[in-house]
């Protein structure tokens, strides 16, 4: 006996009352009224068991009568019973009337904390919408620079007065027209001077004004 450990807890304890007394007591299924004192009867029987102190005994003994399943077979017609399964006693209309009062306050209870945590789990789903990211919308950097994208007037043809060595122009070879500086003028064309550089001879229809950097 000193080596079994001692009991800890309700469930523990009613699980050995099964063991010890299945007659009266059960874990499954229909519960049977137990008779009243009953607590007596066990501190005698279990006298010698180590392994349950009367206060845990007693606590357990409450949590037994108070759960559903046993609050349920206290009605019309039940008969109480002792440790061995013997009917003892009728069940009066009061102790009838406490335990339905008893068990519909319990089921209040519950389904009280069931609205409660689904409240909060609703409110909790909301909170989390509410802080989802916002959807993506344009920026105004893009159309800012839509906005700002204006044609550019088409550059000035070449005047009498420009056709001098150092004006700034733009050279149309290939596509793209290329900037340039004017170093001669003769009959035969006009010399300039590429950036890159380059020195060839251009007709003046293949000039352009250059436009000034501001």
């Amino acid at each position: 006996m000193d080596n079994l450990q001692k009991f800890t807890n309700s469930k523990e304890v009613i699980g050995f009352l099964v063991e010890q007394f299945p007659a009266c007591f059960s874990n499954k299924g229909d519960a049977k009224p137990l008779k009243i004192g009953i607590f007596q009867d066990l501190a005698e029987r279990l006298e010698n068991e180590e392994r349950v102190s009367k206060t845990l005994l007693r606590s357990s003994l409450r949590h037994y009568t108070n759960s559903w399943r046993y609050l349920h077979c206290i009605k019309n017609g039940a008969k109480r019973i002792d440790l061995d399964g013997n009917e003892v006693a009728d069940i009066e209309d009061e102790h009838i009337e406490h335990a339905k009062k008893q068990l519909d306050e319990s089921k209040a209870k519950v389904a009280e904390k069931r609205k409660e945590q689904k409240a909060a789990g609703a409110e909790v789903k909301n909170n989390f919408k509410k802080k989802e990211a916002p959807k993506f919308k344009p920026t105004s950097k893009v159309v800012k620079q839509d906005q700002t994208k204006v044609k550019k007037p088409p550059a000035e043809r070449l005047e009498q007065q420009h056709i001098v060595a150092g004006t700034a122009v733009t050279v149309k070879i290939g596509k793209s027209p290329m900037p340039a500086t004017i170093t001669d003028v003769s009959k035969d064309g006009i010399q300039v001077q590429l950036d890159t550089g380059m020195v060839v001879k251009v007709q003046l229809e293949n000039l352009r004004l250059a436009r000034s950097k501001r």
